[in-house]
């Protein structure tokens, strides 16, 4: 199948996650899905500032596991 070119193309356009402006979401704007590059800069220093957290459970620690299993972790006879 073919592209046709002579019909238009729909310019799909998504709120920027930064700031909110509408941002064009094609392989034109390199800064997809950010509107520029300074909302996409902005955005990766909070993820290396961790200032976004992915929540989860806290899992049991090595020395839990080992004392449920019957094993003392300060025995090491």
């Amino acid at each position: 199948m073919l592209l046709d070119l002579s019909e238009p193309m729909t310019v799909v356009k998504v709120p920027c996650p930064r700031c909110k402006k509408p941002s064009v979401f094609a392989a034109s704007n390199p800064f997809r899905p950010f509107c520029c590059e300074r909302c996409k800069m902005i955005d990766l220093g909070n993820w290396a500032a961790e200032d976004y957290k992915i929540p989860a459970e806290d899992s049991p620690s090595f020395e839990d596991d080992e004392m449920s299993a019957g094993n003392d972790p300060d025995d090491h006879s």
